[in-house]
């Protein structure tokens, strides 16, 4: 879950970590609205390892978080209203649980991912930074009738990522590594009120906090005072989730976009599919739960450039390295550091998804070949 860079014309907004950024050394650019650290002083490279290695703390305080307060007071009919939008099972979430979740059209495209978690008596949403303003209009339109929507504009969002999150975060939070992925539920953290969720957007084992934007430095200074812990900027952030083969929200998915293209059926369940108990009813359905039963023409698949140049977003890709025809494009793409090589993923025909098919890109006028691969890239250490 992410976003496109903000044109640089527009007035940016700034989280409430900026100026840790600033006095950590980040190098801040555009992004999504914001004024983001892109990188620290170690660089990208050395970020990305680092947090493969021990820990690295990510601001997202960017994304969205909103509350779906039900007004009967109860969490089911505030899920069974966001079924209207979505193409998830959100009545199936038990207290303490999260799930990765869409927003779709009437035509199947994906307006945007986001995750749900269930806390209870309200259900909380985390959505992307460029989306939430037409996010919440959208689940205004379309639950106001059932829930009260609350964009919870007074909290920051940390995100805790590597092999020694789970060390470092039971220090501040003691229940913090009896946590399983996906669950999620308010916590305290060093004294403070939060939300966290074991998740993220790494491939790694980590967590993802909400905390009062007055105490988001205090926390995060609290973090980065453990010495596994560096803080990571925007670029690592972009590689270790593209080594994961992870979606970028207005890159590898968007409204042209189906989940069943995005090869995200894993996260549609039988419940709302064909023949499932509440099959359909959400925007697209038609089309999306068609692709279901049939298949669909294109597929998200994994890239392995064959040499060491990598193959950038909006590379044409070809079926053979004289074919005028191209097949397909790359969405992303770019060095991994995990694995000293590059890595991308683009959409082909589903003919040719298969794992090894030989492909070919358009790089700078000359064709470079590549191979369809599994992904991750990187084998996940989610705790499950």
């Amino acid at each position: 879950m992410a976003e496109p860079a903000a044109a640089p014309s527009i007035s940016l907004k700034r989280t409430p970590l900026h100026a840790l950024h600033v006095s950590l050394g980040g190098k801040i650019v555009p992004f999504a609205g914001y004024e983001m650290p892109v990188q620290y002083a170690p660089g990208v490279l050395k970020e990305h390892l680092h947090t493969r290695s021990a820990a690295g703390l990510f601001d997202v305080s960017h994304m969205g978080q909103v509350a779906l307060v039900p007004k009967s007071g109860k969490v089911a009919d505030a899920a069974a209203a966001l079924e209207r939008l979505v193409p998830q099972d959100i009545i199936g979430i038990p207290p303490g649980r999260q799930r990765y979740a869409q927003f779709t059209n009437a035509d199947g495209g994906i307006l945007d991912d986001l995750m749900v978690a269930n806390f209870g008596e309200h259900l909380l949403l985390v959505v992307n930074a460029a989306c939430k303003d037409a996010d919440i209009q959208l689940l205004r339109d379309g639950l106001s009738d059932v829930c009260e929507v609350q964009p919870l504009t007074d909290r920051a969002l940390l995100a805790l990522q590597g092999p020694k999150a789970a060390s470092v975060l039971t220090k501040f939070c003691a229940d913090a590594d009896g946590m399983r992925f996906m669950d999620a539920g308010p916590r305290t953290v060093d004294g403070l009120a939060c939300y966290v969720s074991r998740s993220g957007y790494t491939g790694e084992d980590g967590y993802e906090i909400s905390v009062p934007t007055g105490s988001a430095e205090q926390l995060a200074e609290a973090l980065l005072s453990d010495q596994h812990v560096l803080p990571i900027g925007l670029g690592a952030r972009d590689s270790l989730r593209l080594e994961a083969g992870l979606c970028l929200y207005g890159h590898d998915i968007d409204t042209t976009t189906t989940p069943v293209e995005a090869a995200l059926e894993w996260s549609v369940q039988k419940v709302r599919r064909s023949g499932g108990a509440r099959a359909g009813g959400f925007p697209g359905a038609d089309r999306i739960l068609a692709q279901f039963d049939g298949g669909a023409a294109r597929r998200r698949v994994g890239l392995r450039p064959e040499g060491r140049a990598p193959v950038r977003e909006g590379a044409t890709l070809f079926a053979t390295a004289d074919a005028s025809e191209p097949v397909g494009k790359v969405t992303s793409g770019g060095f991994g550091p995990t694995l000293n090589a590059p890595v991308a993923m683009g959409y082909v025909p589903t003919t040719l998804a298969a794992v090894d098919t030989q492909l070919f890109a358009d790089v700078r006028g000359q064709r470079l070949p590549l191979r369809v691969a599994a992904m991750p890239f990187v084998p996940n250490t989610y705790k499950r």
